[in-house]
Order: structure tokens, then sequence, then C-alpha cells
């Protein structure tokens, strides 16, 4: 059984990973497309070895370091990696910080995406709240005051957490709509060498990877399946950039099933942190059903569109 768990869990954080970085696989197509076939091959090598090993390699430590600073930088990757039970425990007690701080981040995405961003409609009512997208900034102080009041009574670190989590999308949210805008530009004037859009691209992938690593820690605090999972993740989502971004593409509603399971880890990491029993099948459970349900929909509707031709 625990076999099973772990093999579920990483299918899911995999799952996750590749769907919820789709936006940052189109940015590197287009980028990619503008570069010779040298930079692209400097891409998949050194740009993978980036993206994986270092970017998505070395936050969880770091995250793990910020939860117990005392074990020292030695003593977190002794931890990531031992199986000690009272290792285990004491991490899991200064957890509370950390899943409320990745349970408003990423709430905060979904907010975001649902009143805020351009999207093909795939459930009703999406049209309606979007529509009003003024009401973001209400929406996110709310559930931000929310958390922050109930975070206090309960644990004043995790009302922290929150704060902490809220400034971080903020500062990634920015930095994303300069990056856009940034991309444009160097589309439009198509001027600079392939090595600044290497650096360019890898900067990028660096803000998104935030997503799937705070994302993972819903899943498990293992810092070794986090690891696999999302090296996994990030790996076939490298090749489907290079060779076959154009058709996922045309799997219109990928992005709302990504944003849908992003929200539900928003909720169960917020619920974690105020001490709620979650199961760990769960996460990837709910993961896998949700997207499995908008590559359905997408897929449904790419074979009506093809019909009609």
């Amino acid at each position: 059984m625990e076999i099973l768990l772990m093999i579920l869990t990483i299918a899911g954080l995999s799952l996750f990973e590749i769907v919820s970085s789709i936006d940052n696989a189109v940015i590197n197509a287009d980028v990619l497309r503008t570069m010779s076939e040298k930079g692209r091959r400097w891409f998949l090598t050194w740009g993978l070895f980036f993206a994986v090993f270092l970017v998505r390699g070395l936050l969880p430590f770091l995250i793990i370091f910020a939860l117990h600073p005392s074990l020292g930088v030695m003593g977190t990757i002794t931890a990531a990696f031992n199986a000690d039970p009272s290792i285990a425990l004491a991490i899991e007690s200064a957890a509370p910080p950390l899943l409320a701080a990745g349970g408003i981040f990423l709430l905060f995405l979904f907010i975001h995406w649902l009143f805020m961003e351009d999207k093909h409609y795939g459930l009703r009512g999406e049209k309606y709240i979007h529509e009003r997208g003024f009401w973001f900034y209400a929406a996110v102080s709310l559930l931000l005051t929310a958390i922050i009041w109930f975070g206090i009574n309960s644990n004043s670190l995790m009302a922290f957490g929150a704060a902490i989590g809220g400034s971080l999308f903020f500062i990634v949210n920015g930095f994303r709509e300069q990056a856009e805008q940034k991309e444009k530009e160097m589309l439009k004037k198509g001027k600079l060498s392939d090595i600044s859009k290497l650096l360019y691209l890898e900067v990028i992938d660096a803000s998104f990877s935030i997503d799937g690593v705070l994302g993972a820690f819903a899943f498990t605090l293992a810092v070794p399946l986090i690891l696999i999972g999302n090296g996994i993740g990030a790996i076939v989502l490298r090749q489907i950039t290079v060779s076959n971004i154009d058709n996922i593409k045309k799997y219109k509603y990928l992005k709302n099933g990504a944003m849908y399971s992003i929200a539900a880890l928003g909720v169960i990491m917020l619920l974690e942190g105020f001490g709620a029993h979650i199961p760990v099948w769960l996460s990837p459970i709910v993961t896998i059903s949700v997207l499995a349900y908008f590559f359905y929909k997408s897929h449904k509707e790419l074979k009506l569109e093809e019909s009609k031709k």
C-alpha cells in the first residue's frame, strides 16, 4: 500500500508540474522558434539541468531549511533524505506556516486567473466572474484577512506564512506581467542573441517553478518524492515544448484544469495548516481527476471542431 501511495503521489506531482506549466511551455516555444538549432539544443541540455536540478531541486531544500533553520545546511540535506520518524515529525510540526504560505499563493493564482485572465470558458459562471474582474483585489484581500485572523487564533506563524504567501504572489505575478511585455518586445525586434534569449527563458522558468514546488507540498512533505515527481514533469514538459506544443495548445481547457487543481491544492494546504487530517491519496486523486475531466472536455470539443471542417 505504501508503494502504491508513493507511485500515486509521484504521478500526481508529475502531471501537476506538466499542466500547471503550460503557459511557461508556450512562452518557451514562442521564443525557441526565433533561435538557431544550436540554441535549442542548449535549451534542452544546460537549460534542463538548470530547471530540474538547480531550481526545482534547490527550492524544496530551501523551504525545509526555512522551516527548521537550526538544522543547518548539512542537517537540512540529511533530514530531507532521512527516514527517522522523529525528524519527519519535527518537520511536520513546523509545516503550518509553509502550508499557509503555499495555500494562499495557490489560491491567489486561481482567483487571479478566474477574475483577470483571458480564458476559454470551461464551466458555467466563469464568464460572469471574468466580466467583473475589478472584484479580484477585494476577493484576495478578504481571503487574506480571514486566513490571518483565524491563523492568529490558531498559530501566529500561520498568520505570518499567509502574509508571506500573499506577498510572494504579487511579486511573482508582477514579474510575470513584466516578462510577458518583454517577450512581446523581444519577438517583435528579433535582434537579441541566442544567449540572451536562453537567459530570459531560464529566468522565466525559475518564476514558474515556484507554483510547482509550493503545490508539491500539498502532496507530500517528503522531499525525495517531490524531486522525482517535479523532475519527471519538468523533463516531459521540456520535450513537449520543443516537439509538440502546437498540438497541446489545441486542448483549450487544459489551463482550466490546471487552475482548478491549483485551487483544490490551495484549499488542502490551508486545511492541513489548520490541523485537519487530509488523507495522503487525496491530493493526487483530486489533481488527476480534475485534469482528466478537462482533458476529456478539450478532446471532445476538438473532435467536434474537426468534424465540422
